[in-house]
């Protein structure tokens, strides 16, 4: 059961924990939200706390589902302003570009994860028991020589 709070007459507000409890999320992360700018500055009470209004658990579930979906808090700061700026104008495409945008890039993910899994599948129908071995032989269906001649091992030694 979700209590409301009044503020005086600027209607039904709902407190941090309130909103957290409502939104599946803990305080620090409504804090969190208000730094980064994705969930409007609360108004306080009298006595100093903080009050949303019920459109907030609606804000905090988009910017979880959003992120669901795989977009960074950066995009959805983007996302969250593109449709305040609207005030009645028609629908900007913005969501639609991002989301093609993000759907290429987990489509690339997938196809990545496709090429692994293959290169896995094939290691364990070789026998690959010897990584050092395995990554000198020319027998071996890892794509060792493949991955070392494109710098990709060097840049990760490199950096770690």
């Amino acid at each position: 059961m979700t209590a409301t709070v009044h503020d005086g007459g600027s209607g039904s507000m709902l407190r941090a924990g309130q909103v957290a409890d409502a939104a599946g999320v803990n305080r620090e992360t409504l804090r969190y939200y208000e730094r980064r700018g994705l969930l409007a500055e609360p108004v306080r009470s009298p006595g100093g706390h903080r009050l949303y209004p019920p459109q907030a658990v609606i804000v905090l579930g988009v910017i979880k589902a959003a992120q669901r979906l795989g977009f960074t808090l950066d995009e959805v700061a983007d996302l969250l302003r593109m449709g305040q700026h609207r005030h009645g104008k028609k629908v900007d495409d913005g969501l639609q570009a991002q989301a093609r945008t993000k759907l290429a890039e987990v489509e690339a993910r997938i196809e990545d994860r496709n090429t692994i899994r293959a290169n896995l599948l094939a290691a364990l129908d070789a026998g690959c028991d010897d990584l050092n071995v395995c990554a000198t032989a020319e027998c071996c269906p890892l794509p060792f020589v493949d991955i070392a001649s494109h710098g990709e091992v060097i840049a990760i030694r490199e950096t770690s």
